[in-house]
C-alpha cells in the first residue's frame, strides 16, 4: 500500500482536530470539545491495566491520523481514556455527546457506568451532571467492533479489496460536552412548506421567542409549536442556497440554528412524472459520494476535506451528492446546506450480502430480478429490527437538514427485506422527502421513483413503470493516476489508460446517452463517483484529493446544457 496523504493534514490542529461546534443547526454557547489526544489500549480483555498508547480522536485506530494504524479484530477491546476539567461557570447541567462509535460501547465517568450504545453511525449522549466531580474527571469508553452484520456496516470488510474497504472501529466522530440551563430544549423539528417552516420544540416548557438574524423578525409562542413565515420568502435551491439563521430563546436556554424554505414532490409535467423542487421540475445531476479519505478513512483531516469535495461538485457542474451507505458528521450536511448541494441519503445496510444473488445475476438478468420476493430476504428478526430502528434514528437525526431531499432504503438488495412495508413506515415518519425503496434492482410495488443501476450497457432502461426515472448509479469509468493510487490492484467498470481518453469517454457519455434520457424527462443521475476509494479508481478526483482527472470547465459546460434542456 502506498501512503497517500491529503492536502488537509498540514492544516490540522493536532491539539483539537475538528474542534468546531459539531451540530451547526443546534448550537449553544456552552461547548467544550474533547477531541485531541486520548489514552488508548488495544487488548483482548474487558479490563485495561495500562494505557500504553495515545490516540488522536476523532480518527479511528485503523487510520494513519489516529497514530495507531492497526487492525481491530473481533477479539479486541478498544479502551479510551480522557481526563478533563469542567470550566468554571460552564452551566447548570452538562451533557456528554459522542458523534459516532463503531460498533458497541460502554461509557464510564469517574468509575461509574453512564450507559451502553450499539450501532456505529448515529450519535448518542448522556446527562452527566450528577456524576461530575470538582477538578479532574476521568472519562472511559470501552468499545468492540466484530463487524457483526446484524448492525449497519456499509462497505467495511476485514479482507478489504475491490468494492470493500478498510474497516472503521471505535470513536470516529467528535466527542464534546454541552452546557445547558436547568430547564432546556431537548430537540427541535423543522418542517418546511411554501411560505415558511413549522417548528416543533420538545422540552423547555416556558415562553419561547424565535428571532430571524437577518431581518430581525420576532415570533413568540407558548407551548411546543410555531409557524414561522418570514415577510420575504427566499427559496432554497442548489443555485440559491439561502439559509434563514435564527435564535431560539426558551427561558435561560439560547440556541442558534437555521432553516431553509424548500419542498420536493413528484408531479406530472409534459406527460412525464418528474421530481420537482419548489414546484418546478428539477434535474438532480450528481455523483456517488462514499466519504472516504486515505489518512483519516471515515474522516478528513479537517473540514476542508468536505468543502473541497463540495466545491469540486459545483465546479464540475453537478448539483447533488448521493451519500452512499454512510452517515456523515453534521458539518458535512451543513456545508451542503450552505454551499448549495442537494443530498440523496442512503440508509446504512446491515444483514448478509450475497454476491451471486445481489450482484452477479441482477447485473445480467432482468428476468431474475422480477422473480424474487424480498419477504424471504434477510429473515433474521433481530437484523430486521436493528435496521428499522437505525432507519428511524437516521430520519430523526437528519430531519432538519434542508439539503437532504431524497432517501434510499435498500441498495442493490444488500440486507433488503419487505421493501413495500419499509416504504410505508418511512413515509409515515417523514413524508417531506422522495423515497427510493430499492436502488438498483429488486423493485417492489412501492417507491416514489423508478431507480436503476446501469454499468455494463447503454443507458437505455427497459420497461419503465411511469414513476420518475432515476439512474441512481452509472459510469464508474476507471483511470489511475501514477503516484496517486492506493494499491497496485485496480477496480472499476471500464479501465481507461490515459487521462485524455478517460475525459473524452466521460464527456461522450453525458453528451449522448445522458442527454437522450434528459430529453425524455429523466429526473436524476448519479455518476460513480466523486473520488477514488482504495482500490477503486473510478473517481473524478484521486483518493488523496490531489489530481482532478477531467477538465472541470468542459464537463461543467455539458452539465449546464443538460440542465437547460431539462427546463424546456
Amino acid at each position: 500500500m502506498s501512503k497517500l496523504t491529503t492536502p488537509y493534514v498540514d492544516k490540522m490542529d493536532r491539539a483539537c482536530p475538528h474542534g468546531y461546534h459539531p451540530t451547526p443547526q443546534f448550537k449553544r454557547q456552552g461547548y467544550l470539545s474533547l477531541n485531541g489526544e486520548w489514552d488508548f489500549c488495544l487488548n483482548e480483555s474487558e479490563e485495561c491495566s495500562e494505557y500504553s498508547e495515545k490516540i488522536l480522536v476523532p480518527f479511528c485506530p485503523e487510520s494513519p491520523l489516529s497514530g495507531i494504524e492497526r487492525a481491530v479484530l473481533p477479539c479486541h477491546f478498544m479502551h479510551y481514556r480522557k481526563v478533563f476539567t469542567i470550566p468554571e461557570g460552564f452551566g447548570e447541567r452538562t451533557v456528554l455527546h459522542f458523534g459516532a462509535v463503531d460498533q458497541t460501547s460502554q461509557v464510564y465517568l469517574n468509575g461509574r457506568l453512564l450507559g451502553r450504545n450499539e450501532g456505529g453511525y448515529l450519535p448518542f449522549s448522556f446527562d452527566i451532571s450528577e456524576k461530575l466531580v470538582e477538578g479532574e474527571n476521568e472519562l472511559v469508553l470501552v468499545a468492540r467492533d466484530g463487524l457483526d452484520h446484524k448492525y449497519p456496516y456499509g462497505k467495511q470488510k476485514y479482507k478489504r479489496g475491490g468494492m470493500w474497504y478498510t474497516p472503521v472501529s471505535g470513536i470516529w466522530q467528535s466527542v464534546w460536552l454541552e452546557a445547558t440551563p436547568m430547564v432546556y430544549v431537548e430537540d427541535i423539528k423543522i418542517t418546511p412548506y411554501e411560505k415558511g417552516v413549522k417548528i416543533a420544540v420538545t422540552g423547555g416548557d416556558v415562553h419561547k421567542r424565535i428571532t430571524l438574524k437577518e431581518s430581525g423578525e420576532v415570533f413568540e409562542f407558548d407551548g411546543g409549536f410555531a409557524n414561522i413565515e418570514p415577510k420575504e420568502v427566499k427559496l432554497w435551491t442548489p443555485e440559491t442556497p439561502y439559509l434563514y439563521e435564527f435564535t431560539l430563546e426558551c427561558g435561560d436556554d439560547v440556541i442558534e440554528s437555521y432553516f431553509a424554505i424548500r419542498w420536493v414532490d413528484v408531479r406530472e409535467v409534459g406527460g412525464v412524472n418528474r421530481i420537482c423542487l419548489n414546484g418546478k421540475p428539477y434535474l438532480f445531476n450528481g455523483m456517488l459520494d462514499q466519504g472516504y479519505y486515505p489518512d483519516g478513512i471515515f474522516m478528513p483531516a479537517t473540514e476542508e476535506g468536505y468543502i473541497d469535495d463540495i466545491k469540486l461538485t459545483k465546479a464540475l457542474g453537478f448539483n447533488m451528492l448521493r451519500k452512499h451507505i454512510k452517515i456523515e458528521p453534521m458539518i458535512f450536511y451543513y456545508l451542503c446546506d450552505k454551499m448549495g448541494v442537494a443530498v440523496f441519503q442512503d440508509m446504512v445496510n446491515n444483514g448478509t450480502y450475497h454476491f451471486i444473488r445481489d450482484t452477479a445475476l441482477p447485473t445480467v438478468s432482468t428476468v431474475y430480478l422480477q422473480s424474487l420476493n424480498d419477504k424471504r430476504f434477510s429473515r433474521d428478526t433481530e437484523v430486521r429490527e436493528i435496521f428499522e430502528n437505525t432507519m428511524y434514528g437516521t430520519l430523526d437525526h437528519l430531519y432538519n437538514v434542508p439539503s437532504v431531499v431524497y432517501y434510499t432504503i435498500f441498495n442493490e438488495g444488500w440486507g433488503q427485506f419487505c421493501a413495500d412495508d419499509m416504504y410505508d413506515k418511512m413515509k409515515s415518519f417523514d413524508s417531506t422527502r422522495i423515497i427510493d425503496s430499492t436502488s438498483g434492482w429488486f423493485r417492489r410495488r412501492k417507491s416514489d421513483v423508478d431507480s436503476r443501476h446501469i454499468y455494463f450497457r447503454a443507458l437505455k432502461p427497459k420497461k419503465l413503470d411511469g414513476r420518475p426515472l432515476v439512474i441512481s448509479e452509472f459510469g464508474g469509468y476507471a483511470h489511475g493516476v501514477e503516484g496517486h493510487t492506493f494499491s497496485d490492484d485496480v477496480y472499476g467498470y471500464r479501465v481507461i489508460k490515459t487521462q485524455k481518453e478517460y475525459e473524452d469517454a466521460v464527456c461522450k457519455l453525458y453528451e449522448t446517452e445522458v442527454k437522450d434520457l434528459v430529453e425524455s424527462g429523466a429526473s436524476a443521475f448519479v455518476y460513480t463517483q466523486v473520488s477514488d476509494v482504495e482500490d477503486e479508481i473510478n473517481g473524478f478526483v484521486t483518493y488523496d484529493r490531489q489530481v482532478v482527472k477531467v477538465d472541470a470547465e468542459r464537463l461543467k459546460k455539458i452539465n449546464t446544457e443538460l440542465k437547460n434542456i431539462s427546463e424546456l
